[in-house]
């Protein structure tokens, strides 16, 4: 009896060893990050790649600045949905790398003169026409500035 609890014991270990062991494998080189954070030289901010999955599950959508008449002048406005707000305060939106499936951003600075509604109404911010994150934003900053990491 005593040998078959012996026995029983060594099973036991080889079994938990060799799930463990399975664990690390998911963590070998083979392993494919869902984004890639890079330094842009002389900046203070990052380009931040997306593998097409990442971009999928995060549902990343963008929309273009635009210039709309509101009290008869012509402003430049971005969805409120693309406006990130730092800990001090400071406003940005992150830009996508120009081309048709761009799976690059950059977070850009943006100055909110105020908001209406659901639009964020610029004094400052990137040229007409630059398309900016409206769905995924936070997400986009989370990996950027390493949060949860």
């Amino acid at each position: 009896m005593q040998h078959l609890k012996r026995l029983l014991v060594i099973v036991v270990f080889i079994v938990v060893v060799l799930q463990l062991a399975a664990c690390g494998a998911d963590e070998g080189p083979d392993k494919i990050e869902p984004a890639h954070v890079e330094e842009i030289e002389g900046s203070e901010f990052n380009l931040v790649t997306l593998t097409e999955k990442a971009a999928e599950r995060l549902d990343i959508q963008s929309e273009a600045t635009r210039e709309e008449e509101i009290e008869g002048e012509m402003k430049m406005v971005v969805p409120y949905s693309a406006v990130i707000y730092g800990l001090h305060g400071e406003t940005w939106a992150y830009v996508r790398n120009p081309g048709p499936n761009s799976l690059t951003f950059v977070r850009h600075p943006i100055t909110v003169e105020y908001i209406d509604g659901g639009l964020a109404i610029l004094a400052d911010g990137p040229p007409v026409g630059t398309e900016v994150v409206t769905v995924g934003a936070q997400m986009l900053y989370g990996t950027d500035t390493g949060v949860g990491k």
